[in-house]
């Protein structure tokens, strides 16, 4: 298994066999927290061997630095089936999030777990604008 993309970005969607990704991104700025973000999506691929076929249980979980929970966890079943003479095949998951509230500023992370196996993890850090002073 190979988690080929893993990311946060400003919009994404899945057609054909292709993600077309905007804006990919790690850090949020705002001058006051909570921080809520704009919509943004996830993208998601990852291949799977030949011998790796069958039933997977996917999860998505958004935590602060203390990995507590900060968004309801999306949990998937997928079907990992491949094509004749093909020795791979790929799973592609695009998750819209309408609104991402960050309690606090600081280091979060998104993590994706397979069959309950980390998988992947990216950070994301939201991080205070500090207004200029007027000279």
């Amino acid at each position: 298994m190979d988690v080929q993309i893993f990311a946060l970005c400003d919009a994404a969607t899945a057609h054909a066999g292709k993600i077309f990704m905007l804006g990919v991104f790690d850090q949020i700025f705002a001058a006051n927290a909570p921080i809520v973000a704009p919509p943004c999506s996830l993208a998601v691929r990852i291949r799977f061997e030949r011998i790796e076929e069958g039933n997977k249980t996917l999860r998505i979980q958004f935590v602060d630095a203390d990995g507590r929970q900060i968004l309801p966890n999306l949990d998937a079943n997928v079907a990992v089936r491949g094509q004749p003479n093909v020795s791979s095949s790929s799973v592609q998951i695009v998750l819209a999030i309408p609104q991402l509230v960050l309690p606090r500023f600081g280091e979060y992370a998104v993590d994706l777990a397979v069959d309950g196996r980390v998988e992947k993890s990216i950070p994301l850090y939201a991080t205070q604008i500090v207004p200029q002073q007027a000279q």
